[in-house]
């Protein structure tokens, strides 16, 4: 098992890491709209703050050996679901013709007054070199 912890996506707040890369799956913790290096909330609009925590998203998985095109499944916590067909059009330019698993989460509230989080499975990207 092995832990993640990368510079370019926000630090944990609590006991918990980025990611945890296991049997060649990658297990992304819950991001929310924060600025890597930065301890303060990121309070704008729900499209500023999706696209955000999918740049975080993105950094996670590069340091996992992962990427977007191995996202198994996403879950997406909406504080607000009439913000769904916003974060779906990001969803869509973000993931291309890779279509994950996903399910949305209606929340009535996230800290920091957040409106999105999202926890994702991916897999490793697979190894150039094959043993046996």
């Amino acid at each position: 098992m092995r832990m993640i912890d990368t510079k370019s996506a926000p630090r944990p707040a609590g006991h918990y890491s980025q990611a945890v890369v296991h049997a060649g799956l990658v297990f992304v913790a819950g991001q929310v709209p924060r600025n890597a290096g930065t301890e303060g909330a990121c309070l704008s609009s729900v499209i500023e703050q999706t696209r955000l925590v999918l740049k975080n998203l993105d950094a996670i998985l590069e340091a996992a050996n992962s990427g977007r095109e191995h996202v198994i499944k996403i879950t997406v916590y909406l504080v607000d679901v009439g913000d769904w067909g916003q974060v779906d059009e990001i969803l869509k330019r973000f993931f291309g013709e890779h279509r994950p698993a996903r399910t949305i989460v209606p929340v009535p509230t996230l800290r920091h007054n957040y409106r999105i989080e999202v926890d994702a499975l991916a897999a490793e990207k697979p190894s150039a070199c094959r043993s046996g």
